[in-house]
């Protein structure tokens, strides 16, 4: 690693390592060591200076004086939160010495790593970790909690992550921004929103809750959850009944245009009203507009994916801009994500190959409560980096009753005593993203970032790849691939001829620039990754994987009678559980609330303000409740994942489903039914 810059003060380019889209490009100022302010990089071509609060307050969180500057090792019961100072040195042979003798008794596959992209520098979330565990042997994590549905499904009908360059997006005349909070979520698409707005362009929000970005759109429409496939279809079934189809583009560029004409006859204006909650009036304005409006984009979010039904939702709505030809108009076509551009050589980072066992099991990390409970062939030992499984995983009780087991020995590495890391045997204090060297990539814009050192390890801390090296020397890894430095991982990671867009991105250019973009060209005229090269409308890969090939609404699943439908969405002044534990964050937010529809709380006598319990057989939470317009009748929102906090039931994720979507075995947070009532 390169040393810390040894200027004491100064501006310093940056990368946000947030788990968001916009990964901003950021100046970081420096006096007497530490940083004081960080602001917006003016110069960086997509985010332009501007940063979100979160971000602007990042110096609240580096030097909290809860962060962890020691190892500490369990002393009391678990969950205590008793703890004691212990070395490194310590540390690391307590971890290993345990791993031998587990894998001597029972198998390397007894150990589980649980990461995510708390921190999105590449190195950090899949680098020398992955490297590790393959080596070691330990069960394979599957990592499919945020966009795995909705990515598996946008990929059948255009091949992977390829969307609109957002820059572009500047000559969209229709943004329809569906099942994404991105006022809070994709600040920078909502900038050029604006820009665009002032040459005429709308914005259609489609969501389920009248959030901050349905209040900034032009016009809201309220969806009832997991019914946005359907609502994608009526529009079809209008587009072609009306005749607002480019043929032209159909015959030239997709598959299956036929066999969807005839099959979108039966989601009619009238059924699919129904099923969505939209008015029938509604149905045909908006396909109305959106066939008749060029160039139009739609921005596919997070949100509709986390239903039983996400990944044919996403696959269906990424069908739409093929019917109205917008792809081959500047500032049309849609976005899931992006990072099919930004694609990198994953085999060299994370180095597979170290896995001798190739039938290595795999374990999905949102059921790690059923894991930790599991009888048969048990995981004895949790190892716990860039994520926070104790508040961020669904069915919470039930990850909390495993995280309990005395039997279960656990390692958090972070920058916090987290929620996880209250039931651990030892936590490990970890980097900040600007401690260490890294290399970055969008899911938004087009832009690889590199970060430098900018400031000194705060305390003892170590970056993931730092501990993971120690890891393998004490388990005796000999291989050169855990002897690489950072350099040298960032050069193999973006050695990837098969990727023609990062043919100029090099680490010397990096380093040079701070930021380089992606070698971009249209997407038409050209051949998608598809097996046909084209927009699969109709897909006979979906076929041989047991799907409809066809674009096709079914409910979300109804796990009880209970009358509610319940949404665990994000909120402003946190990013899943980052910040969450912080007092300034904390402040902005206020507190956690309900939201309802006021039909609903007048039937059960629930007024603005009143504290309520809702509840289902899962958990149950204690909210202040709020009235209103915001959510259709049937529908309870909360916003964002709040600190369990003693004598409080907050912890939203106590109420929400285990079981996983219908592509890419993700998260289904959003297909969870509840109950409320006020607390007398």
């Amino acid at each position: 690693m390169q040393p810390y810059t040894k200027q004491l003060d100064g501006i310093f380019p940056s990368v946000c390592s947030l788990d968001c889209p916009d990964q901003c490009g950021l100046l970081l100022h420096k006096k007497d060591g530490k940083i004081i302010k960080v602001q917006g990089d003016p110069n960086h071509p997509a985010t332009k200076g501007n940063i979100c609060n979160k971000v602007r307050n990042m110096t609240a969180r580096l030097y909290d004086p809860k962060r962890l500057q020691q190892p500490l090792k369990r002393i009391g019961p678990k969950g205590s939160g008793q703890f004691a100072p212990i070395s490194w040195d310590e540390a690391i042979d307590m971890i290993t010495s345990k791993w031998k003798n587990l894998i001597d008794q029972h198998g390397p596959e007894c150990i589980l790593p649980y990461s995510f992209y708390g921190n999105m520098g590449n190195l950090s979330a899949e680098g020398m970790d992955r490297r590790f565990f393959h080596r070691l042997g330990a069960s394979r994590l599957e990592r499919s909690i945020c966009n795995a549905a909705g990515s598996v499904g946008y990929q059948y009908t255009m091949g992977g992550s390829f969307g609109i360059d957002p820059e572009e997006t500047i000559d969209t005349k229709l943004f329809i921004m569906w099942g994404i909070n991105a006022v809070s979520t994709n600040m920078h698409q909502v900038t050029i929103a604006q820009q665009a707005r002032k040459n005429g362009a709308k914005v259609v929000v489609i969501d389920v809750h009248k959030n901050q970005t349905g209040k900034w759109a032009d016009w809201f429409i309220p969806i009832l959850p997991g019914t946005d496939g359907a609502l994608a279809l009526g529009i079809m079934h209008i587009l072609y009944a009306e005749n607002l189809v480019d043929q032209l583009f159909l015959d030239t560029y997709t598959v299956g245009s036929d066999e969807l004409r005839e099959h979108v006859r039966q989601y009619d204006p009238a059924t699919v009203s129904t099923i969505t909650g939209i008015p029938l009036e509604d149905l045909y304005t908006l396909a109305r507009m959106y066939g008749q409006t060029k160039p139009s984009f739609v921005r596919i979010g997070n949100g509709l994916q986390h239903h039983d039904n996400g990944g044919m939702a996403v696959r269906t709505i990424a069908c739409l801009p093929a019917l109205t030809g917008q792809w081959t108009i500047k500032g049309g076509g849609a976005m899931k994500g992006n990072s099919g551009y930004l694609a990198f050589n994953t085999h060299a980072l994370q180095r597979p190959d170290l896995l001798r066992n190739k039938a290595t099991r795999t374990i999905n990390m949102n059921q790690i409560g059923q894991v930790l409970l599991a009888k048969e062939n048990p995981v004895r030992s949790l190892f716990v980096y860039s994520s926070n499984p104790a508040l961020v995983a669904p069915n919470a009780n039930k990850v909390k009753e495993g995280l309990m087991q005395e039997d279960l020995f656990t390692v958090v590495h972070d920058l916090f005593l987290t929620e996880t890391a209250q039931f651990a045997d030892l936590v490990l204090p970890a980097t900040s993203s600007y401690e260490t060297e890294d290399f970055y990539t969008s899911y938004w814009h087009n832009y690889v970032q590199i970060q430098k050192p900018v400031i000194e390890k705060y305390g003892e801390s170590k970056s993931n790849v730092e501990l993971f090296k120690l890891l393998a020397t004490k388990m005796g890894f000999e291989e050169q691939a855990f002897q690489d430095s950072e350099e040298d991982m960032i050069r193999q990671a973006l050695d990837f001829p098969e990727n023609p867009y990062l043919k100029t991105i090099t680490y010397e250019t990096l380093s040079e620039h701070q930021f380089v973009k992606a070698d971009m060209r249209p997407i038409f005229p050209g051949k998608l990754p598809t097996p046909s090269g084209k927009i699969e409308l109709y897909s006979e890969r979906m076929i041989q994987h047991g799907y409809e090939p066809l674009p096709t609404y079914k409910p979300i699943t109804k796990d009880s009678d209970l009358p509610f439908l319940f949404i665990p969405a994000p909120n402003h002044n946190f990013l899943n559980s980052t910040f969450s534990n912080n007092e300034k964050h904390i402040s902005m937010e206020k507190e956690p609330k309900l939201h309802m529809n006021t039909e609903d709380s007048l039937k059960l006598g629930i007024t603005d303000g009143d504290m309520v319990r809702i509840w289902n057989e899962r958990g149950e939470c204690v909210l202040k409740a709020v009235p209103g317009d915001n959510v259709l009748e049937g529908v309870l929102v909360s916003q964002g994942l709040w600190q369990s906090t003693p004598g409080k039931k907050q912890h939203i994720n106590s109420l929400t489903p285990d079981r996983l979507s219908d592509m890419g075995n993700g998260a289904v947070f959003f297909s969870g039914r509840v109950d409320v009532e006020k607390v007398r």
